[in-house]
């Protein structure tokens, strides 16, 4: 088969593309809005693009069409936030807050989880997560439909146990984030893994 996602398919492509590029990492995005109040929110369009500065990027799409969501609109005000990775503890969390709210109620309130004050950002991170990137904004670009937040990393925290103190080498059985796979519902965990070295 063959798509056209200029033409044809157009308005297929978000299905087409969201079910093929995977498995994705989960970047649930807290923010803080003007009046205080903690924003969360889950992306899956979102990936690591550099380390030099560190760079981070997710596309938080629209509320409705020319509508930022929330989370876009806090950075774009404040111009900080924290990258909050996603194991499977805090998985049924992490989806429930992909709910659309009212801008001045969070999606963490009665959410049982903890949050951390952040260190270089005003934003907090959630305890419960293996791991949080902490970001300032670099830019945000619109393509059309599309919102691209780039960060820049700044600092980041990650549970006792994941990274060797000494080597700072991943422990890839202390690490087990989940994938995001096809839309609308589904997901992989990563138990499975397999090494394949590089030739010289």
């Amino acid at each position: 088969m063959t798509f056209d996602l200029m033409d044809e398919h157009a308005g297929e492509a978000y299905k087409i593309l969201a079910s093929l590029v995977t498995p994705r990492p989960i970047a649930w995005v807290t923010t803080v809005n003007a009046e205080g109040v903690v924003n969360a929110a889950p992306f899956s369009f979102f990936n690591v693009f550099g380390s030099n500065p560190p760079l981070v990027a997710f596309a938080p799409g629209n509320r409705e069409p020319g509508v930022p969501k929330d989370t876009a609109l806090n950075i774009r005000e404040r111009g900080e936030f924290v990258i909050n990775l996603v194991d499977e503890p805090v998985a049924e969390a992490m989806n429930a807050t992909a709910a659309s709210l009212p801008h001045d109620q969070s999606e963490l309130e009665n959410s049982g989880l903890n949050l951390l004050a952040g260190e270089s950002v005003r934003v907090p991170r959630i305890a419960e997560c293996p791991a949080a990137l902490e970001c300032k904004k670099h830019s945000i670009l619109e393509i059309g439909g599309n919102r691209l937040v780039i960060g820049i990393v700044q600092r980041v925290h990650v549970r006792d146990g994941i990274f060797d103190p000494e080597s700072h080498r991943l422990d890839p059985n202390s690490y087990r984030p989940i994938g995001r796979m096809a839309s609308p519902h589904w997901y992989c965990r990563t138990e499975e893994l397999f090494e394949m070295k590089r030739p010289d």
